[in-house]
């Protein structure tokens, strides 16, 4: 509910800080004194238009404050979280803030964060409804008609299941209507994968193929100098007739051997001229076993060199490395995969699709049904209302226009309008029509009497609800703002006695001129002060002992009644 409102530079308030609290606040005083500033203020901190001429003369700019309980108010809450809006230090409560600058131009925020005037709006609609001669009449539009006779009238499963199904429908279709439209991208792109992948098959390309090939074509091509170093290498080791390794070894390890006693510190010697002897014996093998089995082969340098410039030639073809071209095959591969099972994706979007809709609309008739049988059961309740509250011709109806749509929709299947006619004879025409605000509050006030129990709004501002009615229709106005606001915080601005009287909480409104200024004031009004406003608006902008004693008997009968 609305617990604070702080009013900065605005028409004739200087600064205002207004407390509000639960149950039904009176707003009174005489005319001209200011009650609309309480009204012009709250709708720009919901995000009303605004321009520079409400800025107080001689002030920079206006500020607007408009402090909220969060409490029980899920929907609220859920938006913020998912906007990143939530207050870190107290998450149930929501400050909303409208400055409005001398050049006209006006920011927004929410609990300290600038957002949009779209993003106020939206909240504000979940916080506060204001009924009267008001931008900000939310009873004005038809998506409002549509919650408040669904709230009234179609089960809160149903609602909930329907909403969740839509949102299903809306990922698939959109996901759907992706993929379709990259249907002859992927055909093309299939195409030209499948034959780079075709090419690079054929070519049965190994793994580590490429450095084994560089490394042969590398032998090949230096034959002569390979054969002619190696048998070089072996003449040194053991086939030279003189000074060959392997003799010169044998030669100094029989020399030490053939030593009588030989000393202790040359044993280690000899040991490592026995090992050498043998690794030079092993390297002699290779040597001779690679000599033998190796020849000069320019046809396999050719075949090797003809590989080679393939492999070097696709590599440069789809710009990577020769030997990346595996690991190219095996992402090819994967891509082609991508693309072709999208066709298998695609189809089951398409059936995604077909069941969505099916339960969609399954959940869309049952809807309609209950809202037709709703409609009639609302417009019989606040047409009943309308007779109370001195508006006997006025009938309400709630119009329920089929939509011709191939889509769901997420309001459902028919457009929802609240139709009114204030006069026999008269045509039924939408309540934005209304020209009387008088009417429009009373009204407003009917509907909101009958839908109060499952209306989700917690805060409700009726703006000269009893303009144009007599006494006895006041007190039942009264009775039922007052009987309203056990379910709804209700502020009401009154010109009526019998309605001010049955507030829980009073504010008096007034004007005061110092120094050739003009400022608007607000007053708390409790005991005694009551019982003198409530009688000075008996007796028309004056009291007597009389009004004074008559207003002290209503207010005794009316709050013990």
């Amino acid at each position: 509910m609305l617990l604070n409102l702080a009013i900065r530079n605005y028409a004739t308030a200087a600064d205002l800080t207004i407390e509000f609290e639960a149950g039904m606040t009176a707003i009174t005083g005489e005319t001209g004194a200011g009650k609309s500033i309480i009204l012009g203020a709250l709708g720009l901190a919901l995000g009303d238009r605004a321009d520079k001429t409400v800025i107080r003369p001689g002030a920079s700019k206006a500020d607007i404050t408009a402090l909220f309980g969060l409490e029980h108010l899920r929907a609220a809450r859920d938006w913020l979280q998912l906007q990143d809006l939530l207050a870190e230090e107290d998450e149930e409560s929501c400050l909303l803030r409208r400055v409005i600058n001398s050049d006209g131009r006006s920011r927004a925020y929410i609990n300290d964060n600038a957002v949009t005037l779209a993003n106020l709006k939206t909240l504000g609609e979940m916080l506060l409804d204001i009924h009267g001669q008001h931008e900000h009449q939310s009873l004005l539009r038809r998506r409002t008609h549509q919650r408040l006779l669904d709230e009234f009238a179609v089960a809160a499963n149903l609602r909930k299941n329907l909403q969740t199904t839509w949102r299903q429908w809306q990922q698939n279709h959109q996901e759907l209507l992706d993929l379709s439209s990259q249907s002859e991208e992927n055909s093309a792109e299939s195409q030209l994968l499948r034959y780079q992948l075709n090419e690079l098959e054929e070519l049965g390309i190994g793994e580590d193929e490429v450095a084994r090939l560089e490394a042969e074509f590398k032998t090949l091509d230096q034959a002569d100098v390979v054969l002619a170093t190696s048998q070089a290498a072996l003449d040194l080791l053991s086939e030279a007739e003189a000074g060959n390794v392997a003799s010169m070894l044998h030669r100094a390890s029989t020399g030490l051997t053939a030593l009588s006693g030989l000393p202790p510190r040359l044993t280690g010697a000899l040991e490592l001229l026995d090992s050498a002897a043998i690794q030079v014996e092993e390297a002699t093998g290779e040597l001779r076993a690679f000599n033998a089995g190796f020849q000069a082969d320019p046809g396999r340098l050719e075949e090797v060199n003809a590989r080679l410039g393939t492999l070097h030639d696709l590599a440069r073809k789809h710009r990577v490395k020769a030997e990346e071209l595996p690991e190219l095959m095996t992402e090819l591969s994967a891509r082609l995969d991508k693309v072709e099972n999208s066709d298998a994706e695609l189809e089951q979007l398409r059936s995604n699709d077909e069941l969505l809709r099916e339960q969609y609309n399954k959940l869309a008739r049952q809807q309609s049904q209950q809202r037709r049988r709703g409609a009639a059961r609302l417009a019989s309740a606040v047409n009943a209302q309308l007779e109370a509250l001195s508006m006997p011709h006025a009938r309400l109806e709630v119009s329920l226009q089929p939509i011709a749509s191939e889509v769901p929709l997420s309001g459902g299947q028919e457009q929802i309008e609240f139709m009114v006619s204030t006069n026999p004879g008269q045509p039924s025409q939408p309540l934005g029509k209304i020209a009387s605000g008088g009417e429009l509050s009373r009204i407003s006030l009917a509907i909101q009497v009958i839908t109060a129990r499952t209306s989700q709004v917690p805060s409700l501002v009726f703006d000269e609800v009893d303009v144009g009615i007599g006494g006895g229709v006041a007190r039942i106005v009264g009775e039922l703002l007052r009987g309203l606001s056990e379910q709804t915080q209700i502020l009401c601005v009154t010109h009526q006695a019998q309605v001010a009287g049955q507030g829980h909480h009073h504010l008096l409104v007034s004007k005061v001129q110092e120094k050739n200024k003009t400022e608007t004031r607000i007053s708390h009004l409790e005991g005694q002060a009551v019982v003198r406003e409530v009688a000075r608006m008996l007796g028309g902008d004056s009291y007597s002992e009389e009004s004074l004693a008559h207003a002290e008997q209503m207010l005794a009968t009316q709050r013990t009644g």
